[in-house]
C-alpha cells in the first residue's frame, strides 16, 4: 500500500529535503528511522526538495509499506526516534500509482522578515533593517501573477524540461516589526522564491524600478533579477493535492 506522510522540520541542521556528499538531508534521517521501526528497508520520496537550511512547516512523502500498521501508534513511536527538529504530523492512505511530487497541483511558500533585530527569531527570519514601500512591492508582485516564464528567477544549473510556473499568490504583509512574503505557484524552480524576495526588496527601496522589474522577468536572464535572500528565512508552508487521490 502506498502512503503519504505529512512532516515538517526545521531545515537549520540539514542540507535540505535530499543528502549531499558529506552532509545530511531529512530524507535520510527519516528513511533510517521509519526502517528501523517498521523492521524493512524503506525509501521515501519528496513532494519536492528543499534547499539547505530552509524550513518546513508543511511536507509530504509518498512510501510503500506492505505490512500493516496502526497510524496512531505509529506517528508518536516514529516522533520518538526523530531528532527534535523533525516531526511526522499525519499519515493518510494514497491510490498505489499517486506521486507525492507530480500530483501535487499547489505548493505555497513564505518568506520571514524582521525589520528589527530579535535574537528569539535568530535562523528563523532575516533581519533587513532597510526601509520599504510595502505597496509598491505589492504592485510588483502583482505581475508576477499567471503563467509566465521564470528563468530569470532560477538556479543555472538545474535540471528542468521548462521554465514555465503558474503563480496563483503573490503578496506582502506586515505586520508590526514583521515583513511577510507569500506566494503560491503550480511548481517552483530552483532558488525561485529567494531570487523574488530579493528583486521585490530591491523594489521597496526604490533601488529597482517597476518598468526595470518588467524587463527582469522578459530577459530570462539570472543576472539581472536580484540576490537570492538567506534560506533560513524561507518556509514551505503548504502542498495541496486533489481530494481523489486519497483512500482515507
Amino acid at each position: 500500500m502506498r502512503y503519504f506522510f505529512e512532516i515538517a522540520y526545521n531545515g537549520k541542521n540539514y542540507v535540505g529535503w535530499q543528502s549531499q556528499l558529506n552532509a545530511i538531508g531529512v530524507q535520510a534521517v527519516v528513511e533510517d528511522a521509519l526502517s528501523k521501526i517498521l523492521r524493512e528497508p524503506l525509501k521515501i520520496f519528496g513532494s519536492g526538495r528543499t534547499d539547505a537550511g530552509v524550513h518546513c512547516s508543511q511536507q509530504f512523502f509518498q512510501v510503500d509499506i506492505e505490512k500493516e500498521f496502526d497510524s496512531e501508534l505509529l506517528i508518536p513511536r516514529l516522533n520518538s526516534f526523530l531528532p527534535k527538529d523533525i516531526s511526522i504530523q499525519s499519515i493518510r492512505k494514497v491510490k498505489h500509482d499517486v506521486s507525492a511530487r507530480h500530483d501535487a497541483v499547489e505548493r505555497t511558500y513564505r518568506y520571514l522578515i524582521t525589520q528589527k533585530k530579535n535574537p528569539l527569531l535568530e535562523g528563523l527570519a532575516w533581519h533587513y533593517f532597510k526601509q520599504v514601500d510595502v505597496e509598491t512591492m505589492n504592485q510588483a508582485a502583482a505581475l508576477l501573477l499567471g503563467e509566465h516564464d521564470f528563468e530569470c528567477f532560477s538556479k543555472v544549473k538545474t535540471d528542468v524540461n521548462h521554465f514555465l510556473s503558474e503563480i496563483k499568490k503573490a503578496e506582502w504583509q506586515k505586520k508590526g516589526d514583521m515583513l511577510e512574503f507569500t506566494i503560491t505557484a503550480n511548481r517552483f524552480l530552483r532558488g525561485m522564491v529567494r531570487a523574488i524576495v530579493g528583486t521585490l526588496l530591491n523594489i521597496g527601496t526604490g533601488k529597482t524600478s517597476m518598468k526595470e522589474f518588467q524587463s527582469i522577468i522578459q530577459s530570462r536572464d539570472r543576472k539581472k533579477a536580484g540576490a537570492n535572500v538567506p534560506a533560513y528565512g524561507l518556509y514551505l508552508i503548504k502542498v495541496k493535492y486533489p481530494p481523489h487521490i486519497f483512500i482515507r
